[in-house]
């Protein structure tokens, strides 16, 4: 394998975004002429054409429902060219946190490729800002899932999974300076504590090299953090005597463990007295990694809510966000990493797929609304090169995976231009999260909402450890039911007003004008039990999820029974608004 060099891989970036157009459609050609054979192709009656023009007046807009009769095919064991020109022989399980249920999504050595390119795209710019000093690691709170064989006999497991189960990944991350200060026994480990316990303890044994920080999402890095303030004594006296805990019961852990840690007091007093000096463990991260350069982590959307306590937990030490992709594949790299997470942009990477967006527009009513409005008018959707500055568009992406013209169902606002690609700022997912009736409220005012609500909470010095919603339709009228897990008990006036402060923070006309009209009832606030959101990750992970890929659902579907009964057999207190009056 050729010796990555950050500085090639800038110049090529700059090259292949100067005409991103001609890019674009030699991608879309060489993804047509792969999978030419594709029943999907030529029930469309393509009929080998690869131009644009063809391709997009044969081949209509598709949503994951549209596939699932092929995908499922291709799990029962059918072999022939389904949606790609090559057998697929193994499938990423989406999260599946917020219907209940995984969806599957082909995985191929394509998609493999593309997250290289990606990651050594970003990995260039950002190297260029902080650099990472050769052969140093990185501390990366990864896990992988258990893999399923579907009834024909391929392979499903989590995109994470996908990716480190191949030596061609690690390879390539190992090139890039980044490679995991934990071995194959922790990243593989069956059981999610003790892999955390042990991601932790290679860490500080490492300290001196650690340079970066990540996890796949920014939840999983402040849930190794808060999970740090129960356990550091523990790894501290793991490290003194050179003995690993009891605790630590998977033999393959204990084996590789035992290799590396040998009695160490005087690392095991200095642990002790850093975070005994510590303020409610500010600045843990720089003060235990004294080399770390930043931490790195998908930091937009549903994560936003995580950036207060992580910014506490890293100090001074800069947030990077990674790269915008989903399950089904990649869209744009994160070129600009000395900016904030909130500001973050994303320049699409032609090479990666061939991407299209359709405009959308508010109602005319609707324009000085500031709600996350989803009533958006579309129009026909448009080639990379022709999106506008300050204008939104959902995302289309074709990829060589067979996902041809495939809705991701993300709002993306266009920010500026790097040459002729775009560079787009994450909105929000488009998918309907609180809605009774005329009410159509996203999970951006979700988070809005709860944010505004929160400030009443400082006073008493609590935090919104982790929020989730539902609707309640049982009784007339339905309402709001938003659910949260705090850090401690707060005072009874204050929850009340902040089921008060939430009421009012949803500003969808919608909403306003059914809640006045009383055809949507008072909000209800329930406070849960410690732990409840943990519970819910537990059951997630019986589904074969993985920790590094679970994202906590903002929107409990009511189809999703399980986690619902997990949501009110933890409840614990519940307040009801009167801010529209009883």
């Amino acid at each position: 394998m050729p010796i990555f060099s950050c500085e090639e891989a800038i110049n090529e970036f700059e090259v292949l975004t100067r005409d991103a157009e001609r890019v674009q459609q030699d991608t879309l050609k060489r993804i047509l002429e792969l999978n030419a054979n594709a029943e999907y192709l030529k029930h469309f009656g393509l009929n080998g054409r690869m131009d644009v023009q063809s391709y997009k007046s044969c081949i209509p807009l598709c949503v994951h429902s549209d596939l699932e009769p092929y995908i499922q095919r291709i799990a029962d064991g059918d072999s022939s060219p389904l949606l790609t020109g090559e057998p697929i022989t193994s499938l990423s399980l989406s999260s599946g946190t917020t219907q209940g249920k995984p969806k599957f999504v082909p995985f191929t050595d394509e998609l493999l490729e593309n997250t290289l390119q990606i990651s050594q795209t970003s990995y260039a710019f950002r190297n260029r800002e902080y650099p990472i000093g050769k052969g140093k690691k990185a501390l990366q709170f990864v896990y992988s899932s258990k893999q399923v064989e579907t009834k024909g006999g391929i392979h499903a497991t989590t995109a994470t999974t996908n990716l480190y189960k191949r030596p061609r990944y690690k390879e390539g991350m190992k090139d890039m300076q980044t490679q995991c200060c934990s071995p194959d026994e922790v990243v593989f480990s069956p059981d999610f504590n003790q892999s955390l316990y042990c991601h932790l303890l290679y860490g500080l044994i490492y300290s001196d090299e650690i340079q970066q920080v990540f996890a796949p999402f920014a939840h999983s890095l402040v849930g190794a953090f808060q999970r740090f303030e129960e356990v550091w004594e523990d790894l501290c006296a793991d490290i003194r005597d050179g003995v690993l805990s009891e605790k630590i019961t998977v033999p393959s852990i204990r084996e590789a463990v035992a290799k590396i840690l040998k009695p160490n007091p005087e690392l095991a007093d200095s642990i002790q007295k850093k975070c005994m000096s510590l303020s409610n463990w500010y600045g843990v991260i720089p003060a235990l990694w004294p080399n770390a350069k930043y931490v790195y982590g998908i930091m937009t959307g549903s994560m936003e809510p995580y950036l207060k306590k992580l910014r506490h937990y890293a100090g001074q030490l800069p947030l990077i966000s990674a790269d915008y992709g989903a399950s089904e594949g990649w869209v744009g790299a994160n070129i600009s990493p000395t900016v904030p997470p909130e500001q973050v942009t994303y320049a699409v990477l032609p090479q990666t797929g061939y991407f299209e967006f359709i405009p959308l527009e508010k109602p005319k009513a609707e324009e000085m609304e500031n709600s996350a409005s989803i009533h958006y008018i579309e129009s026909d959707p448009v080639g990379l090169t022709e999106v506008e500055i300050g204008k939104i568009y959902e995302v289309v992406m074709t990829t060589f995976g067979g996902l041809y013209r495939y809705r991701l169902g993300d709002v993306v606002k266009i920010a500026g231009f790097h040459n002729s690609t775009p560079e787009l700022q994450f909105i929000c997912r488009r998918s309907l999260v609180l809605s009774i009736n005329i009410d159509k409220n996203t999970e951006k005012d979700l988070q809005l909402a709860v944010e505004e609500a929160a400030k009443l909470l400082e006073a008493e010095k609590v935090e919104i450890m982790d929020f989730t919603s539902s609707i309640e339709k049982s009784s007339d009228p339905g309402r709001y039911v938003i659910f949260w897990e705090l850090s401690s008990d707060a005072n009874e006036d204050v929850l009340q007003s902040c089921a008060n402060c939430l009421d009012l923070a949803f500003l969808d006309a919608g909403y306003l004008g059914s809640r006045k009209i009383k055809t949507i009832g008072p909000l209800e606030l329930r406070i849960l039990k410690k732990g409840t959101f943990k519970e819910i990750l537990d059951h997630f992970l019986t589904l074969g999820g993985a920790v590094s890929q679970f994202k906590t659902p903002r929107f409990v579907n009511p189809l999703n029974i399980k986690v619902l009964q997990i949501l009110k057999s933890n409840t614990t207190k519940s307040y009801f608004s009167t801010a529209y009056g009883l």
